[in-house]
């Protein structure tokens, strides 16, 4: 190996072990964040074998975090979280006051400071939504009320993480850490001290107003610009420009952090009208920085502490699965919601991930936590992470058992389901006003007719009606869009990309003007096959009560939709009885 290209050297070494690892812990049905963190650690000074610079993948890290946190302004929905408000905000500022007071009196009866303890507990009362969202999908529950409701609570996590992010600098001095690169201030007066956090809160206050008000008007307007030379590859390199430029420039000129600038880079876009193509466009180099993110947090980590401390790990690892559970299982119920609801959440709830490496990260940097409480931290993920799943199982079973027991089953689910019920009108209201904005940008009911041959004979009432049941939808490369044996709940139309339809152990390409889906709706039966994205997509869906209720009134309609299930019918058949053809 050549010494002077330690980039080179971390990089490749770091994206081949997370691929194998990361193989390897999806064949295991774990998430693959687990093999990027194992990566790391076999990466690491504490491990003998291959060593890669600590220091680089630390740099590499950074743009990772900014890639991310552009990421979550991204898809950052103010719809969603407004409709899950009096649920998900409560809750999920509730749960973290009580988990980071559990994590901070545990701390201290260590014997570390007050503000290693609030490091610690803030750094493990907050949940990954990487791996939230994965679970998830896994189940089909991301679109279902307690799923959105899920979403909405670690929406607030992240954004009290966001907070804390920009507060702890400035309170560092306060709480027994230090400035980096600075000397400590001991006599420095509380009015001073008053003075650095009110200054550092003004400095963010104005950046946010800047970034919301001139941003929305320029980023969009420079991406327009951008959109009409037809260069893919400027397309890309501008999206990067703006998450790193804006993240570079709030750090030099406001002194706010990486990940608050590239949050908000990601909001600025996230309600113009690139933010599907911004989003699609910068996914792989995200998902590249992302897993040398998780790599680099691996290398940190001291295996040792498993032996060294094997009790705090498990006291770690209880607040995380269970403690954090139990609290946020209590609230929900407490807000009057259904049994099954606060299952769902505490189970979501029950692993932390990419914030509490970033706080961890900058505790040690201020010097508020010691190395020890890293350790901890991950620790507590690797075996939370690894251990989600089964958290999702117990779930299931606890349900099982309350459904069992009709007295408790009243109690504790039906009873309760009249706030679920409102909130469910709610979230479609939300859904409709969003989606029906997103569905009819750009599509008339002439251009519906022009991408999809099959409405060319519906009227123009009968298209704008057609347009107000659609929904917009993207996938990514790779994403199973439809799951063979799952329950039908929409049926899907190309407007752009490809996908694969995986039937009989052959492989059918749809493109645009393409549908798909909908014999499952018509039949009332279960998906007979996988359909998997090729391409960047873009779909609009129709809700199966919605495309019922327009088959029935228009029978002529579903007489072309009867005709093209069938011939679809004849052509899987055929598929099955003649394998050896070549699907193209």
């Amino acid at each position: 190996m050549h010494h002077e290209a330690t980039l080179i050297a971390t990089v490749a070494l770091g994206l081949v072990l997370a691929f194998g690892f990361g193989f390897i812990a999806m064949r295991l049905r774990l998430p693959p964040l687990v093999g990027y963190l194992l990566a790391g650690i076999a990466l690491g000074p504490y491990t003998p074998g291959l060593d890669a610079d600590p220091a680089m993948a630390g740099q590499l890290a950074e743009i990772g975090v900014i890639l991310l946190m552009f990421g979550v302004g991204l898809h950052f929905s103010a719809a969603d979280l407004i409709a899950v408000r009096w649920i998900a905000i409560p809750g999920a500022i509730g749960q973290i006051v009580i988990a980071t007071a559990i994590g901070t009196v545990m701390a201290m009866g260590w014997g570390w400071s007050l503000g290693a303890g609030l490091v610690l507990g803030l750094s493990l009362s907050v949940a990954s939504t990487v791996v939230m969202l994965r679970a998830l999908d896994q189940r089909n529950a991301v679109e279902t009320v307690n799923g959105r409701i899920a979403v909405g609570w670690l929406i607030v996590e992240d954004l009290a993480m966001v907070l804390t992010l920009v507060l702890l600098p400035a309170l560092a001095e306060i709480l027994g850490g230090n400035v980096p690169g600075e000397a400590s201030a001991p006599d420095e007066t509380g009015w001073a001290l008053l003075w650095t956090v009110a200054l550092t809160i003004g400095k963010v206050v104005l950046f946010v107003v800047i970034a919301l008000v001139a941003g929305p008007r320029i980023v969009p307007w420079i991406l327009a610009r951008v959109a009409r030379v037809g260069s893919r590859e400027m397309f890309t390199l501008s999206v990067l420009a703006v998450a790193l430029g804006i993240a570079y420039g709030s750090a030099q000129l406001f002194d706010v952090s990486f990940a608050l600038g590239a949050f908000f880079a990601g909001l600025i876009l996230s309600e113009s009208a690139f933010s599907q193509r911004a989003a699609a466009e910068s996914l792989p180099l995200q998902n590249a920085f992302a897993v040398l993110f998780f790599v680099s947090v691996g290398m940190l980590f001291d295996p040792s502490i498993l032996i060294r401390e094997p009790m705090a790990v498990l006291a770690v690892l209880l607040l995380i699965l269970i403690g954090k559970s139990l609290v946020a299982l209590g609230i929900v119920l407490a807000f009057g919601y259904p049994i099954s609801t606060g299952l769902v959440v505490s189970a979501s709830l029950a692993q932390v991930g990419e914030f509490s490496f970033i706080l961890a990260g900058l505790g040690i940097a201020y010097g508020l936590l010691p190395a020890e409480g890293r350790d901890l931290i991950l620790a507590g993920a690797l075996l939370s992470i690894t251990l989600n799943p089964l958290a999702f199982g117990t779930v299931d079973y606890l349900r099982q058992r309350v459904i069992a027991r009709p007295a408790l089953r009243n109690a504790l689910e039906l009873q309760r389901r009249g706030r679920l019920r409102s909130l469910r009108h709610e979230l479609e209201r939300a859904r409709q006003g969003d989606e029906s904005h997103g569905a009819n940008v750009g599509l008339d009911p002439q251009e519906l007719a022009s991408r999809f041959p099959m409405f060319a004979a519906l009227d123009m009432v009968r298209r704008d009606e057609l347009i107000g049941l659609l929904r917009p939808r993207s996938a990514e490369p790779g994403e199973r869009v439809i799951r063979k044996g799952d329950r039908a709940n929409a049926m899907f139309f190309i407007s752009s990309g490809k996908v694969e339809v995986h039937v009989a152990g052959k492989r059918l390409k749809l493109g645009p003007g393409d549908f798909f889906g909908e014999m499952a709706l018509l039949s009332g039966s279960r998906r007979t096959a996988d359909v998997v994205a090729v391409d960047y997509c873009q779909f609009l869906t129709l809700d199966v009560e919605d495309f019922r209720a327009f088959l029935e009134k228009y029978p002529d309609l579903r007489g072309q939709f009867d005709t093209v299930a069938s011939k679809r019918n004849e052509m899987n058949l055929h598929i099955a009885e003649h394998p050896e053809e070549d699907e193209d």
